[in-house]
């Protein structure tokens, strides 16, 4: 039984909420528009009967790159309320991170979301960490998950441009900006990167080149998770952070979980023990 961190599945309240909006984000039967982007046909069969065989849990949260985090509080809220209210009765093994406003910050509004029993709170990564915020999260002793946000194709490029271009920058911004600001001010938060931080930790020779630290000193309540990535990438950021660090996530239904590669030992602690670690279970041990 492993643990996958990293899904992402819209309930029926989740999909009536966006049907009754009429600007962008909405949904015009299962037509996704968005502003800047072409109409995005969402395939149904994706978001209905998911295959969990297998799995002792499955983390789903809210599609970031929606934008819906950074609209209008009384735009945000009813997406975001749909979202938790379809989210908290999936059934087992599916549980969920929270999300949260951040065009306004409402830390109570966070608190009593998160007390409802969710694993933790995922951030876009284009969202500057908002300090109250991350202290709800450190009180609770609940983990952050940073995930890619809004980012428009350019003109004239392939579809594929969105995942492999701004996705990757935000993440590399967000690991680094986290390092330099946000873990100072908040040294007992665990937070885990989506898409293994935009393979940000392998330019640690380069920061150090500019006048950072940081190469050899690995945070062990900083994670990466795997989606998008195979056994080559894994196995570059295992050599820079070590093995502890790394985590299982699919990004289903665009991607499946890879298979790291680098045996049963490393195999366990990516799919079992490094989760739990991150979201503060205890292993159970036969």
């Amino acid at each position: 039984m492993s643990i996958d961190i990293h899904q992402h599945l819209w309930t029926r309240s989740f999909v009536e909420a966006l049907r009754g909006r009429t600007v962008s984000p909405y949904l015009d039967g299962w037509t996704l528009i968005l502003d800047g982007e072409p109409p995005y046909e969402v395939d149904p069969a994706d978001h209905e009967d998911r295959d969990v065989t297998g799995l002792e849990l499955a983390l789903v949260s809210l599609s970031s790159p929606l934008g819906i985090e950074f609209l209008p509080p009384e735009e945000a809220w009813p997406l975001l309320d749909a979202y938790h209210e379809g989210a908290l009765a999936l059934p087992a093994p599916f549980g969920a991170w929270a999300s949260t406003c951040h065009s306004e910050p409402d830390p109570e509004r966070l608190a009593k979301d998160l007390d409802r029993g969710f694993a933790g709170l995922q951030i876009p990564a284009t969202a500057l960490p908002d300090d109250r915020l991350l202290d709800v999260l450190t009180e609770r002793d609940l983990p952050l998950f940073i995930h890619p946000g809004p980012a428009a194709p350019a003109p004239g490029t392939p579809s594929w441009w969105p995942a492999l271009v701004p996705y990757v920058q935000q993440m590399h911004a967000s690991w680094h900006y986290f390092h330099a600001v946000v873990r100072p001010r908040h040294p007992r938060l665990r937070v885990c990167f989506a898409l293994l931080a935009g393979l940000a930790p392998l330019h640690s020779e380069r920061l150090i080149a500019r006048g950072g630290t940081g190469r050899g000193l690995v945070d062990p309540g900083c994670f990466v998770e795997t989606s998008s990535y195979g056994p080559r990438a894994i196995d570059a950021i295992v050599r820079e952070l070590g093995v502890d660090v790394v985590v299982n996530g699919s990004d289903a239904p665009y991607a499946t979980a890879p298979d790291p590669g680098l045996g049963e030992a490393a195999a366990h602690a990516i799919r079992v023990t490094n989760p739990r670690r991150l979201l503060g279970r205890k292993e159970t041990r036969k």
